[in-house]
């Protein structure tokens, strides 16, 4: 899978040498930009995966623009710097910042941090998908449990034969239990 990547760095050659060491390596350059005002509007544009951003750059510096970039889009950032790491620390408390190269760079330093990067990129949307899938499952048991209560309370079922209907009829007529569970809510919340 490529993996795609959006360069933000002022000094062109500097980001030449990126873009052809990235390309060298297998990434997809999707874009490139000299400022963060130009950074935010081509991550709109082009939704890359991560995006090298050097810190210091003229109209908007990198910070700024990646804390929009953060909460607009959430694409994560991985900043090119020359600052010492002491000061690089005050920046990195951004939750869309996997880290930073130090300037000058190479493949030995640029390579490693952006595999690591992508890993980390991996395991939060495999985690997040993780989440959203358990999230849709728990709403799908709240609408069956919501379905029994009400089959309970209207026809006098105790709770196993509320659920047994729910599953006899989900298996007869080859649909979700949820689906089952949302007709028998919206038609007993119309019969009240």
């Amino acid at each position: 899978m490529t993996r795609k990547v959006m360069i933000v760095e002022d000094e062109s050659l500097i980001a030449i040498d990126l873009k052809f060491m990235l390309e060298d390596n297998g990434y997809e350059v999707v874009a490139q930009a000299n400022n963060g005002e130009s950074a935010i509007e081509l991550a709109f544009t082009h939704k890359p995966q991560l995006i090298l951003m050097d810190i210091k750059m003229p109209k908007l510096d990198g910070l700024k623009a990646s804390k929009i970039i953060e909460q607009q889009l959430g694409i994560p950032v991985l900043f090119i710097s020359a600052y010492s790491e002491k000061e690089l620390l005050l920046y990195m408390k951004q939750d869309n910042i996997l880290g930073y190269v130090m300037k000058p760079f190479s493949e030995k330093n640029v390579l490693p941090a952006l595999e690591v990067a992508f890993h980390q990129i991996d395991k939060f949307n495999r985690l997040n998908g993780e989440i959203l899938y358990k999230q849709s499952e728990l709403e799908k048991r709240k609408l069956i449990e919501r379905a029994k209560g009400l089959l309970m309370q209207s026809e006098k079922l105790s709770e196993d034969e509320a659920y047994k209907r729910i599953r006899n009829e989900s298996m007869q007529s080859q649909q979700e239990m949820v689906t089952i569970a949302k007709r028998i809510i919206h038609t007993l919340q119309v019969n009240r």
